[in-house]
């Protein structure tokens, strides 16, 4: 055994062993969780039948706890001709009693599976944490609605049936006087179905998924003050732990006792750390250092530890003397069995300082009097109590508040806890702003199994197609000098014929420019992942649609329109902001498609389509190549009726289908480049296949007057070729091996 040191305890010095007591500080993190669109707190939405359904719950829980069912049984008469008549049942079913828990723990179930599914613990307890704000906002506001019921169907009883107004006003306004009792009845009922389903189902299930992580931050959850405002309720006190004085003279209120729990632990000399504050008030939120501090209030003399702890208790006994406390101590406990014969007619507090003060006493006995509804014999048994509490008894009942009171300061503090984290959750009701948190990706939604749809519906990834039209000022300019009306032109030769085309591919429009179309094919979770390769083939398919629309524009005479599209993709939902009733989509693969569907002047000059099969180029100049690793912007671009990928959807496509390397004889290319061919076959419907080319280049850097190619550089870009002549060639190439 460790040297035994010498401290001191009030005026005696006692050779003592140390208590060894521990530290817990209440936690509920949140992080790694998305903050929603205030960009503050994290946006959630319970399902709405879960949400009807708790409503009905309360509301009928507050009516039996406030004696109004037969009240609200007479609500809305309907007066025909000089008769009342009752109207039939209202369209909400009523629900049975047995069907909370089941819809409780069908919602935390549903809750922890998709945080495993998830990956995370966290997702289950800010699920846990959002049905605690829901059910404290769902009290007071189903309270509110019953009141006002009650209003409303007194005010049909103006005039009539007089005897049974009155009896119904007194009904109506007992239930208004009791609120506070109401809500804490219907709370703790509440609170004890949460308690029973984590027993009985959810905590083996998260410790047989999860193992026992967190096991402290669930604790919080199971906090019988978790359905008060601030922990100070009298009664819950006095039923779960002591019940503590509720005004600034009172000297047995919380901060009062919490100061001299803390100057007692000082007095014991044992080591506080760096910041006292701190390790004070962690050993104060562990109920079992009553305990270890003084035996429970009957220490045993056999051991040394015991006889430290009875040193402690004498010392704890006389600090509570000292404070003028004690007598409070044990005439808290004694009150709270007078709290069901008494009460609510005479205020707990002052039913308890009648058990110590005279004159208390007297306006008591007065007011029991007055009401003569019950007999003073309880209250005077329970005074002698108090008076007798002598010698071991009343040491006994200074080590029961001692772990008391260490009870009472844990919960506290792990309410004080849970507000916080409550604090920073974002119950979403607002419709708009449910729509505009879940396109951005960062609206958590709980659903009960029967209204959860399939994980389609969450967009994971996106492709985005840009479609520009060349020289489109040019061609305007050309159409009104023939009288003609450019925005006819567009929109029967380009944007309606590829508005038919957006169904086929799951591809939806995000922007319409005068000369351009922007459109997006978003990947869902739980969808085989082929956008890109979708995009591919609805890119090409616009060009051949624009080609055949421009062979009948030719025939009559009428210029043509030359597209250039870009498509890029992102490993990442797109954002969204809200602009009135439209959404508008925030994404980097917009900036990109733009990029990589234009067209340099300089290069189109320079390049003439008729000396090669391909439609998409990209050079770097001498210039450029100076600057080091250049961005795309100074690459000058050639892409007139081509699809260029970036590099990202070209690794997509790769993992999408199966891309075989390809060789094909091009007599018709006239220029001298490196470049890889692969083809594939892309799903777009039942049994239906379309074959895409996609070309590979490096990017050559070139003297930027003559435009002759100085060396290849290590830069790639890729096409989806669009040229007939390609798909015939390949297609005659597969024929001719058979």
């Amino acid at each position: 055994m460790p040297r035994i040191p010498i401290f001191r305890l009030g005026s005696q010095a006692e050779e003592t062993v140390p208590p060894r007591l521990t530290s817990v500080y209440p936690q509920l993190s949140l992080e790694g969780l998305q903050v929603g669109v205030d960009n503050l707190r994290h946006d959630v939405h319970l399902g709405p039948k879960f949400v009807e359904q708790m409503r009905l719950h309360i509301a009928r829980l507050l009516i039996r706890h406030g004696d109004v069912e037969g009240l609200l049984a007479a609500e809305t008469p309907q007066r025909t001709g000089n008769h009342f008549i009752r109207p039939n049942p209202g369209a909400k079913a009523k629900l049975e009693p047995a069907d909370l828990k089941p819809l409780l723990a069908e919602m935390h179930t549903a809750a922890l599976s998709r945080a495993k599914a998830e990956g995370g613990l966290m997702l289950d307890l800010l699920a846990r944490a959002a049905i605690i704000k829901f059910l404290r906002f769902e009290l007071n506001s189903q309270f509110a609605q019953i009141l006002e019921r009650c209003r409303m169907m007194l005010k049909t009883y103006e005039g009539v049936r007089q005897f049974k107004a009155l009896e119904y006003r007194e009904r109506a306004a007992g239930f208004q006087v009791a609120k506070k009792i109401i809500l804490r009845k219907t709370g703790q009922e509440l609170f004890r179905t949460l308690r029973d389903i984590e027993k009985e189902t959810l905590a083996r299930t998260r410790r047989s998924l999860f193992g026992n992580s967190h096991d402290e931050q669930y604790k919080l959850f199971l906090n019988p003050l978790i359905f008060t405002e601030d922990g100070g309720d009298t009664y819950l006190n006095a039923e779960q732990y002591v019940m503590l004085g509720n005004f600034d003279r009172d000297p047995d209120r919380f901060s009062n006792v919490r100061r001299i729990t803390c100057e007692f632990l000082r007095s014991l000399d044992l080591e506080l750390g760096t910041d006292p504050e701190r390790t004070l008030d962690g050993w104060l939120n562990v109920p079992e250092n009553a305990q270890e501090l003084v035996g429970g209030g009957v220490p045993e003399d056999s051991t040394p530890e015991g006889r430290s702890q009875k040193a402690r208790l004498v010392a704890w006994v006389d600090r509570l003397e000292e404070e003028e406390l004690m007598a409070y101590v044990v005439a808290s406990y004694e009150v709270a069995p007078l709290l069901a014969e008494y009460s609510p007619r005479i205020n707990p507090q002052q039913l308890k300082n009648a058990l110590i003060s005279r004159e208390e006493r007297n306006r008591v006995e007065k007011l029991i009097a007055e009401q003569g509804k019950a007999s003073p014999d309880s209250l005077y048994a329970a005074i002698d109590r108090v008076a007798a509490c002598r010698g071991a008894e009343r040491a006994k009942m200074a080590g029961r508040f001692l772990r008391d009171f260490l009870r009472y300061h844990r919960d506290r503090r792990q309410l004080e806890t849970l507000n916080g984290s409550l604090d920073s959750i974002n119950l979403v009701a607002n419709e708009k702003i449910r729509q505009l948190s879940a396109m951005n990706g960062t609206l958590y939604q709980f659903l009960l199994a029967d209204e959860q749809k399939s994980g389609e519906e969450k967009v994971v990834r996106h492709v985005i197609i840009k479609a520009d039209v060349r020289d489109s000022s040019r061609l305007t300019r050309s159409l009104l000098e023939r009288d003609m009306n450019p925005a006819s032109y567009f929109s029967l030769n380009f944007y309606d014929p590829v508005n038919k085309l957006l169904p086929k591919y799951g591809a939806t429009k995000v922007f319409l420019e005068g000369d351009a179309i922007i459109l997006a094919l978003l990947e869902r979770e739980g969808e085989p992942g082929l956008a890109v390769g979708r995009a591919s083939v609805l890119a090409r398919e616009i060009i051949e649609i624009v080609r055949g629309y421009n062979q009948l524009l030719e025939r009559s005479g009428l210029p043509g329109i030359e597209l250039g599209i870009g498509i890029s993709y992102q490993d990442s939902p797109p954002m969204y902001l809200m602009d009135g009733e439209q959404r508008i989509m925030i994404s980097d693969a917009l900036n990109e498609s733009d990029r990589l569907s234009s067209c340099s002047k300089r290069v189109r000059k320079s390049i003439r389509a008729t000396e090669t099969p391909f439609h998409v180029y990209a050079f770097q100049t001498v210039s450029d190549a100076d600057m080091g690793d250049s961005p795309e912007d100074f690459i000058l671009k050639y892409n007139v009726s081509g699809v260029r990928m970036s590099e990202a959807a070209f690794r997509k496509l790769q993992s999408e289908i199966s891309l075989e390397p390809c060789q094909l004889e091009l007599p018709e290319l006239k220029t001298q480049e490196e470049f890889r061919l692969w083809s594939g076959l892309v799903p777009v419907g039942n049994d239906i296949f379309r074959k895409i080319v996609v070309r590979g280049s490096r990017i050559p850097q070139v003297e930027p007057r003559k435009f002759s190619r100085q060396h290849w550089t290590e830069q790639w870009y890729y096409e989806v070729c669009s040229n007939p002549a390609v798909y015939a060639r390949l297609e005659g190439k597969a024929a001719a091996g058979k």
